[in-house]
C-alpha cells in the first residue's frame, strides 16, 4: 500500500473508524461494497468459462497463476479507489481535466465497447443457464434485462449496492461444488509446484485468465461508485481493505472453478468441449451429481452473470456522462438533469440483450469480447497509471518500491493481454 499520512476528515464526513462494533457496523455497512461488488463482477461468465477450460486441461497446475493475479487485481484496482476519494471525480471526467478531450473520446470509445462486450457475454450466460432449465433465451434475457433497468430506479446507490452483493453472493455455491468434488490434497500440492510456461497451450491459458482480470469498466466503476458513495479520505483505508478482499474472494472463486474441474473432468476427460455453460453443466454432473453440476453451476454462473452486468452497464453509463459533462447519480431518480445518465444505462442492457437474442454463435462472441478487452487493455492501464502520478497530490502518489512493482504488474498485464490477441484471431 501506498505509504502516505491520512489527511483530517473533511467536514461533514464521517470519524476514523475505531476499533470493536463500530468499526464492523461503519467499515462493512458504510465504507465497504465497492470493491467486493467490482471483484465479484470480475468473476463473470467469460472468466468462469475460462477457469473451467484452465481446470479441465490443466488440472491443479493453473491453481499458481490465480494466487498470482490477487496482487495484481489490488494493485490496479486500489489506484482507483485513491484517484476517486481523494479528487472526487470519476475516471472519465480526470482524463478529460487533466488530458483534454481527445483522450476522453478516446477513453469513451474503451468504455462503450468494453461495457457492451461484456453485456453480450453476461447476457450470453444468463441465456445458458436458462436453457440448463428448459427456458428459452426469449424469456430469460428480457425478464433479466427488466429486472437490471428496475433496479437502477431505486434512487439510492447504496440499495444498488447491497442487492449487486447480494446476487453476487451466489457465486460462493461454487466453493461448494469444490468441496463435493473432492480434491485430491497431494495431486493440489504437486500442482502448486509446476507452471510449464514453456508450453505454449498453456501459456495461451494463462493469458488468457491475465486478459479477463482487468477489464475498462472495472476501473471506471469503482472510481465512480466511490464518489457516488460520498467517502472520505478519513476512509481511504478502509476502502483498501474492501479492495483487497474482493480481489482474494474472487480468485478465490476462481480457483474453486478450477480446482472443480480438475478433480472431476480433468481426471477423466481432459479434451471434453468446454466452450458453453451448458458443456461444463453437462460434463460436471456424471461426478456431481444433478444438484453440483447443474444446480449448483448455474446458480454460480446467473450469480456472476448479473452482478458483471449491473456493474459494467453502470461503469458505462457513469464514464459516458463524465467525459460528455452529464450529471450522473443514482442518487437520484430520473429526471431532466439526469434523463441522459439513465437513457444511456438503458441503452447499454437494450443493444446487449438485442444482440445477444439476434446472435447464433454465442462462443464465437465471446471468444471475440476477450480479444477486444485485451487490445484496449495498454490505453486502460496507460492512462489510469498517468493519472495516478498527475491527478493525484504528492502525498497520495505511489512512491518507492510500491511504484515500481506497481508499474510492473501493470505492464505484465498488458503483455499477457496482447500476447493472447493472435492466438485467438487464429494468426499463429
Amino acid at each position: 500500500m501506498t505509504d502516505t499520512t491520512t489527511p483530517v476528515a473533511e467536514s461533514g464526513s464521517p470519524k476514523p473508524i475505531s476499533r470493536g462494533g463500530r468499526w464492523l457496523r461503519f467499515g462493512l455497512l458504510t465504507v465497504w461494497g465497492p470493491g467486493l461488488v467490482v471483484m465479484l463482477a470480475d468473476t463473470d461468465a467469460g472468466s468462469l468459462i475460462t477457469a473451467s477450460q484452465s481446470g479441465a486441461q490443466w488440472g491443479y497446475r493453473m491453481v499458481l497463476p490465480q494466487l498470482i493475479l490477487m496482487p495484481i487485481l489490488y494493485v490496479v484496482q486500489e489506484m482507483t479507489v485513491r484517484l476517486g476519494i481523494v479528487t472526487k471525480k470519476g475516471h472519465g471526467a480526470l482524463i478529460r481535466e487533466r488530458f483534454g478531450r481527445f483522450w476522453a473520446w478516446i477513453s469513451a470509445f474503451t468504455l462503450f465497447a468494453s461495457a457492451i462486450g461484456a453485456l453480450l457475454t453476461e447476457f450470453a450466460g444468463v441465456a445458458g443457464v436458462g436453457e440448463l432449465f428448459g427456458v428459452s433465451r426469449w424469456v430469460s434475457i428480457p425478464v433479466a434485462t427488466a429486472a437490471l433497468l428496475a433496479l437502477a430506479l431505486t434512487g439510492s446507490y447504496r440499495r444498488v449496492e447491497r442487492i449487486g452483493l447480494a446476487i453476487g453472493a451466489a457465486e460462493l455455491a461454487f466453493l461448494v461444488a469444490m468441496v463435493m468434488s473432492r480434491p485430491d490434497p497431494h495431486a493440489f500440492v504437486a500442482g502448486l509446484k509446476s507452471m510449464p510456461l514453456g508450453n505454449s497451450s498453456y501459456l495461451l491459458l494463462v493469458a488468457a485468465n491475465v486478459g479477463a482480470v482487468i477489464m475498462p469498466w472495472m476501473v471506471f466503476y469503482q472510481q465512480g461508485a466511490v464518489v457516488d458513495k460520498h467517502l472520505s479520505v478519513a476512509t481511504v483505508r478502509q476502502a483498501r481493505h474492501d479492495t483487497a478482499a474482493g480481489a482474494v474472494l474472487t480468485q478465490l472463486i476462481m480457483i474453486s472453478v478450477v480446482v472443480t474441474m480438475a478433480s472431476t473432468i480433468g481426471k477423466h476427460n481432459g479434451e471434453a468441449a468446454l466452450n458453453t455453460v451448458g458443456q461444463i453443466a453437462t460434463s460436471l454432473t456424471p461426478y456431481l451429481g444433478h444438484a453440483g453440476g447443474t444446480v449448483l453451476f448455474g446458480l454460480g454462473m446467473l450469480g456472476a452473470a448479473l452482478v458483471a452486468a449491473i456493474v459494467a452497464s453502470l461503469a458505462g453509463a457513469w464514464g459516458l456522462s463524465e467525459v460528455f459533462g452529464w450529471q450522473h447519480t443514482l442518487n437520484q431518480r430520473p429526471n431532466r438533469a439526469t434523463a441522459k445518465f439513465y437513457v444511456t444505462y438503458a441503452l447499454a442492457h437494450l443493444v446487449g440483450a438485442a444482440l445477444v437474442l439476434a446472435s447464433v454463435d454465442l462462443v464465437n462472441l465471446a471468444v471475440d469480447v476477450e480479444v477486444m478487452n485485451a487490445l484496449l487493455l495498454p490505453i486502460v492501464l496507460g492512462l489510469l497509471l498517468a493519472l495516478e502520478a498527475r491527478a493525484l497530490p504528492e502525498e497520495w502518489r505511489m512512491r518507492g518500491p510500491h511504484k515500481y512493482v506497481a508499474r510492473a504488474l501493470c505492464l505484465v498485464v498488458m503483455g499477457f493481454g496482447l500476447y493472447m490477441v493472435p492466438q485467438a484471431l487464429g494468426w499463429t
